[in-house]
């Protein structure tokens, strides 16, 4: 099948999408059944006991038969611990530290499934039978998020008064535990970078000829549980060695903000083939940073997040913003396209940092290989769309965003998804002694192993997923899941407060954490208060699984519209670098400016002169506009200002325009054959007949300031013009096959340029174009004047541009006008503004004052000192 920018296609338009029931997930997905559930309470509690008992039959079974060795071999029946005979097995060495490895880990998943005899039996069974004297050579990683995670969480609960899993024997032998193994693993900091080892032996230390190469994620994921161990004992070596091999990579990243993968512990260099993505290796090197300011409110983590999140949505993200490449830290450019089952985290992170939206779209790839091979795949070739590594070892990652957006959004699509799973992990994984990873997922060949993660995360996320009374769900406090799903948080008497010049010098911040906006139904007025749909009506479904290969199921085929459309996603950038010059002239780069171009000032920066400098800009997430982050060599952060105070940008410049040209215009939007029936449909109780809208102007074209008797004009003029759509050139960039005859014409923004637009409808009879946006900033479309010359006459043919949600609200009248037969979609140019109509939504952004655009798109953190 071929996709255009758009192609006619089956698209839902259901309410919500639900998951199939009841479905054997060792038959082939593509034959799936449907069936159309509501999720009640009942229904979700029932799911939530499903997911617990699970949980228990892999529990008990390893306290029956692997206790007190680290996991269970669920087909033999049997405990595992170190390959004591095999040192090299690095596979099972690196996790299996012959430390009762489950029970630490699930130690607050008892917490989660509200057990306090569990919990009280575990922590006495830790206390009883684990030691950390032992000759073994785990990761430090490894090691960090399991052992020493699962001890500081357990040890918070224990400790802590007034709920219910207080013990009041407890005198902190946990956090005892914890300093014993922290220790034992800071040798490994002793290196000149600060870059630890990626193992070390918890009896002797680091052992001679030890790798000096380890990862991103291994080396940089460490701040949580060490500086959480400083802060509870007071010691702050562990801290201090965390937070020094963090900034020994991001103080190494490449000149377009990316880390890499491997380095050299030794030297600090990037190892070969120096790449970079958000998956295995470099994965929760991102979360940390993020987490950790969430947790200790700590502003150079934030900084660290903003920065690496700008980087990899610029450079990693595909084209099409549904996932992400693997690319080389210096140029960006891709190296491999495959996509591996750890970098499922993603989208749970981006809802963390506020990125809803782009975090659906990730979200829907993962959640359509799943789908395809009920598990997901260790890896997956984007390009050759089949998996090359078809293990699953029950892996976390996708059941913790799952979580993460159901959490975010409350659609119930998410609790489909948590069905499928669930069931999936039921049939293929459940094995008579616990729970078994899939070692080929064709063929359902299962590995005699069940990883720790299986339930200290896995099973964790699923059942908080159902639970929707859990305490956690409550708790606003500044808790944060580690990588391992720990849960971690410190006391206020902790937290270090920003000092006094650090606040003065960041100014106030100004955080972006946008509500999540659900798909609408649209009401014939143009206005958004129909029913609200869920992330199954999305117009990209359908293309998230044409991009893994997946053939339709009953499931997406019930949703189906003949009149449907499925979107082929194109994104802009999310950050990019430009270097400002007055007029757009190309000028060489000042790597350094003077206090005579660039001046801190109390809230920000002042600009008196832009020539030379380097401008970084960010996307911003309530996707009004962009920010910039960055000035030549200084950051800018959030909550400070740029003040532009440079005389050379008022300097005339050629310009074939008039002297005047309006820079926004006021449409009125009626009907020519009003039924006074519609009121009395649902979400069109304010609509009378009428409503204005405001429009933004061309600076080409014919000019609607000048409209008076005599103009020659016939857009918006007198009784009003018609509003049609073609949908064979939805974006109009081609010739029309039909004629306009003075009606103005309806397309959206993309594939070629403004003025095109209004050339072929100029050339099909139409008196303008109304240009529906892709976003709500306002943008006045412009060209240069040897484009405009080239195009001909247009002086009596007029563009306007209308915001994102104003222009689908009027895309939907004119539709529903013609299914409904309610009449013609006419506007007419309003000379004197009037009042918005009661429950149309006003696109356009707050009073900003005068402020920067780049490219159409507004730098709100600007403002013009004229």
């Amino acid at each position: 099948m071929k996709w255009g920018k758009r192609y006619p296609c089956t698209f839902a338009l259901a309410l919500l999408i639900t998951l199939n029931n009841g479905v054997d997930a060792r038959q082939i997905t593509n034959t799936s059944l449907y069936q159309e559930t509501a999720w009640t309470s009942e229904r979700k509690r029932s799911f939530r006991t499903t997911t617990k008992d699970l949980w228990y039959h892999g529990f008990n079974h390893y306290m029956s038969h692997a206790f007190p060795l680290d996991e269970l071999s669920p087909l033999s029946c049997t405990g595992r611990g170190p390959d004591w005979e095999n040192p090299a097995n690095i596979a099972h060495n690196d996790v299996s530290g012959n430390y009762s490895l489950t029970l630490i880990d699930v130690l607050d998943t008892l917490v989660v499934l509200d057990d306090p005899p569990g919990f009280q039996n575990a922590v006495r069974n830790v206390l009883d039978w684990v030691s950390f004297d032992v000759n073994t050579k785990p990761q430090v990683f490894e090691t960090t998020i399991r052992v020493l995670g699962g001890l500081l969480s357990g040890h918070m609960f224990a400790s802590q008064p007034d709920q219910p899993f207080y013990l009041p024997w407890y005198r902190g032998q946990l956090l005892t535990m914890a300093y014993d193994l922290g220790n034992r693993l800071l040798p490994a900091f002793s290196t000149p970078t600060g870059l630890p080892f990626a193992r070390v032996n918890l009896r002797h230390g680091v052992q001679r000829g030890e790798s000096l190469e380890t990862c991103t994620a291994g080396a940089g994921s460490l701040i949580l549980e060490l500086a959480t161990l400083s802060r509870l004992t007071g010691d702050d070596r562990f801290e201090k060695a965390a937070y020094r091999a963090f900034f020994a990579l991001w103080n190494r990243r490449s000149d377009i903000g990316l880390v890499g993968n491997t380095i050299n512990i030794w030297t600090g260099a990037w190892t070969l083939p120096e790449v970079t993505g958000i998956g295995a290796g470099i994965d929760s090197f991102y979360e940390y940073a993020l987490k950790w300011y969430v947790m200790s409110g700590e502003v150079e983590f934030l900084d660290v997040w903003h920065e690496g999140y700008a980087a990899v949505m610029r450079y990693a993200r595909s084209p099409d913003g549904h996932w992400f490449r693997n690319i080389n830290i210096h140029t960006g450019d891709q190296a491999y396209s495959t996509i591996d089952s750890l970098s499922a985290f993603w989208p749970g992170l981006q809802v963390l940092g506020g990125d809803v939206q782009n975090a659906i779209k990730s979200h829907m790839t993962y959640w359509n290989i799943w789908r395809r091979h009920s598990g997901l795949p260790e890896v997956w070739d984007a390009q050759f769309l089949q998996a090359t590594s078809f293990q699953y070892p029950l892996r976390p990652e996708f059941v913790e965003s799952t979580w993460y957006l159901y959490r975010a959004t409350r659609d119930p699509y998410y609790l489909d998804v948590g069905e499928r799973i669930l069931r999936d992990l039921i049939v293929r994984a459940k094995v008579d002694c616990g729970l078994t990873g899939i070692q080929d997922l064709r063929t359902n060949a299962r590995d005699d192993r069940m990883e720790s993660f299986a339930l200290s995360e896995t099973l964790k996320y699923l059942f908080l997923l159902f639970d929707e009374d859990n305490p956690l769900h409550k708790d606003d406090s500044q808790y944060v899941f580690t990588t391992e799903g720990h849960i971690l948080s410190l006391p206020k008497e902790v937290l270090k407060p920003m000092s006094r010049v650090r606040r003065k010098m960041r100014g106030e911040e100004n955080h972006q954490c946008p509500l999540y906006e659900p798909v609408r139904d649209l009401s014939p007025d143009g206005t958004i208060g129909g029913l609200i749909r869920g992330v199954g009506s999305r117009a990209d479904v359908d293309y998230a699984r044409y991009l893994v290969g997946l053939r339709s199921q009953p499931l997406d085929e019930h949703h189906w519209s003949p009149d449907g459309w499925c979107t082929v996603p194109e994104v802009d950038l999310y950050s990019f670098d430009f270097i400002m010059s007055p007029g757009g002239k190309m000028v060489p780069e000042d790597p350094n400016p003077g206090p005579h171009k660039l001046k801190a000032v109390a809230d920000g920066f002042i600009l008196h002169n832009v020539t030379g400098i380097r401008t970084h800009i960010v996307s911003r997430l309530d996707r009004k506009g962009y920010d910039i982050t960055k000035l030549g060599p200084h950051a800018v952060r959030t909550g400070q200002m740029v003040y532009v105070n440079d005389s050379a940008l008022w300097e005339p410049l050629p310009d074939p325009r008039p002297a005047y040209r309006s820079q926004d215009v006021q449409l009125r939007i009626f009907l020519d054959t009003f039924d006074p029936a519609l009121v009395t449909q649902p979400g069109a109780s304010s609509f009378n007949g009428e409503t204005y809208i405001k429009a933004y102007t061309a600076q080409f074209g014919g000019d609607l300031a000048a409209l008076d008797d005599s103009n020659a004009l016939r857009f918006g003029y007198w009784e009003g013009t018609e509003v049609q759509r073609d949908k064979s050139n939805p974006l109009g960039c081609k010739p029309y096959e039909t004629k306009f005859n003075g009606n103005a014409v309806l397309v959206h923004r993309g594939e070629c340029a403004f003025l095109e637009k209004l050339v072929y409808a100029r050339d099909a009879g139409a008196s303008g174009v109304l240009v529906v946006s892709d976003e709500d900033a306002p943008i006045n479309p412009s060209a240069s004047a040897a484009e405009i010359a080239a195009a001909g006459d247009i002086s009596d043919v007029v563009l306007v541009l209308l915001p994102s949600t104003v222009g689908n609200s009027v895309t939907a009248m004119v539709d529903a006008a013609g299914m409904f037969g309610y009449g013609h979609v006419m506007f007419a140019v309003d000379a004197e503004p009037q009042a918005w109509t009661e429950g149309l939504i006003d696109p356009t952004p707050g009073e900003f004052g005068q402020i920067l655009y780049i490219n159409g798109h507004p730098l709100l953190n600007t403002r013009l000192i004229i």
